[in-house]
């Protein structure tokens, strides 16, 4: 246990979520008798649940700053439904298309944002306003039709990595990706452990850092074998490129500048951030904004997969969001969570979801067992707050923040010097 809490940085009931999803595979792995971590199955899962993770990254912006956005699953069908008809109807080229999707994506958000910043009214309101306005505009433009959608728009969905060089039996963009993402891996840790050493600040011991880097880079290499070995023409699908873009732009964001921080203080103590000079109107308005612009791109995505847009899209999409940001330790009261810790609940959620289809368990016992693991998630975070300690992923990318916490997310037991904090950044 000893060596468990020096490999992880800290008690390990905060990554509860993490050994959770682990614990899920392995179980699946097991009860399907091979069939979870089979090149196919991992592609398709990911296919199935980005448009999801990617809700959960704008989605845990909007829980961190205090607010709910039910109206996203809304949005998005609104968005895929007049993106197809541009398509079909106004002859717009696919990439100008993705960009009106984009665009009016962030007019949703702008009036969203306006009511719930500068009127006054609760997000939860607005965008509940939201959902039924959007959910019967969508319909209203497609008269309740599907609209299909362009070979070439099917990519941003449907698509993966090509194959180009020389012929390994691996898709060789794919391996090269992995090799990326395990190079990131080991310079952030190298930098954040000399930049730790610079300041004077403890750093863990040298086998420590071996092991969780020969961990974290064993994942990202098993990873990489599954998507590079699928069946032919298919390797790292793009909508997974997609969505590690934004975890890492938003991780950025969330954690390294003063918007980010600004988003947690207004969260975490909205009079004391406004006394420190953040304009918390403006944070507001900006969340919301980006909520919707990201609702738009993963409509596209879900409709781009799906081939056409249909006047069921979008439906429940809110819910699963939502689930997935509070199961990855987000706090109900805002100025908790992270970008990493919803995209880990989602994945809990998308493993879960296709662990029971692969075992035939009915839809009702599906929703009933899903529900169960959201309300016990929520209630180990709960006890930990109510003993003192931190949200279970709240302190999950510890390790890979400076010591300093320079640029890192404001927690609950920092509130008190947010003032302070938030006047040096400005």
């Amino acid at each position: 246990m000893n060596a468990l809490k020096k490999l992880f940085g800290g008690d390990t009931r905060q990554f509860g979520m993490i050994f959770a999803l682990v614990a899920l595979i392995v179980l699946f792995q097991w009860l399907t008798g091979g069939i979870t971590l089979t090149p196919g199955n991992v592609i398709n899962l990911f296919n199935g649940n980005s448009y999801i993770l990617i809700l959960a990254i704008g989605m845990v912006l909007v829980i961190i700053a205090g607010h709910i956005d039910l109206s996203v699953g809304s949005v998005a069908a609104f968005v895929g439904m007049v993106v197809a008809i541009a398509m079909r109807d106004w002859g717009i080229p696919w990439f100008l298309a993705i960009l009106l999707g984009l665009g009016l994506g962030a007019l949703i958000g702008a009036w969203h944002g306006w009511w719930t910043a500068y009127v006054g009214i609760p997000a939860f309101i607005v965008t509940l306003a939201g959902m039924l306005i959007f959910r019967g505009a969508q319909q209203f433009v497609g008269q309740s039709n599907s609209i299909p959608v362009p070979r070439e728009f099917q990519y941003i969905g449907a698509g993966y990595l090509p194959e180009i060089g020389p012929s390994t039996g691996y898709n060789n963009l794919t391996l090269l990706l992995g090799l990326a993402g395990v190079a990131f891996v080991i310079y952030s840790e190298l930098r954040r452990r000399r930049t730790a050493k610079a300041l004077g600040a403890e750093v863990s011991e040298t086998w420590v850092m071996i092991l969780r880097l020969v961990l974290i880079c064993g994942a990202i290499l098993f990873a990489t074998y599954l998507f590079a070995t699928g069946r032919p023409g298919t390797s790292f699908p793009i909508p997974g490129l997609i969505l590690a873009v934004m975890v890492l732009i938003y991780g950025f964001v969330s954690s390294k500048t003063v918007v980010g921080r600004h988003i947690y203080a207004v969260g975490g103590n909205r009079h004391a951030a406004e006394l420190s000079g953040v304009k918390s109107k403006k944070i507001n308005f900006l969340v919301m904004m980006n909520m919707s612009i990201i609702a738009g791109l993963a409509g596209m995505i879900f409709v781009a997969r799906s081939t056409s847009a249909g006047p069921s899209d979008g439906t429940g999409w809110e819910l699963d969001a939502i689930a997935a940001v509070f199961i990855g330790g987000a706090a109900v009261t805002g100025g908790v969570g992270t970008v990493i810790g919803s995209i880990v609940g989602g994945l809990v959620m998308a493993v879960l979801n296709n662990g029971l289809q692969l075992l035939s368990v009915g839809a009702d016992w599906q929703s009933m067992i899903k529900g169960l693991v959201l309300l016990v998630a929520v209630a180990i975070d709960v006890y930990n707050k109510s003993q003192g300690r931190a949200s279970i992923i709240g302190l999950m990318m510890k390790n890979f923040r400076t010591s300093s916490g320079a640029g890192s997310p404001l927690q609950p037991d920092e509130v008190t010097s947010t003032k302070e904090t938030i006047s040096r950044d400005a």
